[in-house]
């Protein structure tokens, strides 16, 4: 359910970034490639990528391991979850999406962050987060953060008003982005905390 949820949403989000559909300033639009360029560099389309990546190998393997894969599904958990706490503390109440875009927004925003910690909380597996797994899982958050740095300064464009250097400066844009980095440390602590209380879950017996 919530691959195919992600599948339909990115999807139809594209669509629209495509057709510019969802423009944020169609009074100046960039054109198509850019739109594109765009679509692929929110935090929040990347986040949603990457569980789809997490969690398609589950469908095939609830058991499903490796340490690569490990770092994969945490660093999805990360994302997901801190898309979700900055779009219903942050952003949503400067948004008021309309149409599709209510329902596309209400599935990456609300519906993915939801389903995909329930569902890592209910059926693990676990034991999968170890202290190297919790510190590969910040290189993506890092990485994103100097690549949306880098685009805005050559474009003059940024995918969030809170790190927008051109409307609110460098020391508050960096502030901002500080607090989400400690934001996702945290997280990534209490994922580590709470995969070694919550019991181990059932191997298949094919893998007994």
């Amino acid at each position: 359910m919530l691959a195919v949820l992600v599948t339909v949403s990115v999807l139809t989000e594209l669509g629209r970034a495509v057709t510019g559909a969802n423009v944020l300033v169609p009074t100046n639009d960039p054109g198509t490639g850019m739109r594109v360029l765009r679509f692929f560099s929110y935090f929040t389309i990347q986040s949603n990528l990457l569980l789809l990546a997490a969690v398609l190998p589950l469908t095939r393997d609830p058991d499903h391991d490796g340490r690569g894969w490990r770092v994969l599904r945490l660093t999805a958990l990360l994302g997901i979850t801190v898309t979700g706490l900055v779009y219903v503390f942050v952003l949503g109440p400067t948004l008021d999406p309309v149409g599709l875009g209510w329902w596309t927004n209400a599935g990456l925003h609300y519906a993915a962050p939801l389903l995909a910690v329930v569902g890592w909380l209910a059926f693990g597996p676990r034991p999968r987060v170890t202290g190297h797994t919790v510190g590969w899982s910040m290189a993506w958050p890092v990485g994103w953060i100097g690549y949306a740095l880098a685009l805005g300064a050559l474009t003059d464009w940024y995918p969030y008003p809170f790190m927008d250097v051109v409307e609110i400066g460098y020391p508050t844009a960096l502030r901002n982005l500080a607090f989400v980095a400690v934001l996702a440390i945290a997280l990534l602590l209490l994922f580590r905390l709470v995969d070694r209380r919550l019991p181990a879950t059932e191997v298949s017996p094919a893998r007994r």
